[in-house]
């Protein structure tokens, strides 16, 4: 099957990304809610559960809630949202970590874009970090697709592929702060529920790491 092939060409190319870089693999748990108030209003509510290896090893764990408002219709909605984020990294090569704690607040803006059966979605986001007693702010933005195999008339499940790039960019004279490319596929319940599992390759400035991630989304 083409698509099929088109995912597993980029999950190809996201692996070559990581070639020849410090490259570590570790496992995402993300759960992704949104809750409609109306037509109009929406709560976003998000938690994941980052690990430096397959579980158990808890690299980060972050919170994110925000109220969104839809501009037109439910295909460009803006957000104003706040996260927790709570970090336990390694102390130089030694077993011993160190916690940091990091307040997030966040504006971001999202368009959805349908081309035949394909769904394009841009979001931009921009992030005043309070970590520690360091101010940072952070530009985001996100581009990704969804290609559905066999959604005909009247089929409510249906398998797909996802992929996605995101750049990050820091206000400071170090410009580039990471760039995560995603390749996955997902099996959509209903209107409401789908899960998903997929690869990404998360590129530092001189080393890379990669993670397997296992999502489920929820719109109640």
């Amino acid at each position: 099957m083409k698509l099929n092939k088109g995912i597993l060409v980029l999950i190809v190319i996201c692996s070559f990304l990581g070639y020849g870089q410090e490259s570590n693999f570790g496992n995402w748990l993300i759960y992704i809610g949104n809750k409609k108030l109306n037509n109009k209003w929406n709560i976003h509510n998000e938690v994941q559960y980052r690990n430096y290896d397959a579980i158990g090893d808890l690299e980060q764990l972050l919170i994110r809630t925000g109220l969104g408002y839809n501009l037109t219709d439910s295909n460009n909605n803006i957000l104003l949202g706040y996260g927790y984020i709570l970090s336990e990294n390694y102390i130089g090569e030694t077993d011993e970590k160190v916690s940091i704690n990091e307040h997030r607040i966040f504006q971001q803006y999202t368009t959805n874009q349908h081309l035949w059966k394909v769904k394009l979605t841009h979001r931009y986001r921009f992030e005043q970090r309070f970590v520690e007693d360091d101010f940072r702010m952070r530009f985001r933005y996100f581009l990704s697709l969804q290609v559905p195999f066999n959604n005909k008339e009247g089929v409510t499940k249906y398998f797909y592929g996802s992929a996605y790039n995101e750049i990050f960019l820091n206000t400071e004279s170090s410009v580039f702060d990471r760039n995560r490319v995603y390749a996955g596929l997902g099996y959509r319940v209903n209107s409401s529920l789908r899960f998903e599992l997929g690869y990404m390759s998360q590129l530092f400035e001189n080393s890379s790491r990669d993670q397997l991630n296992i999502m489920t989304f929820l719109t109640f």
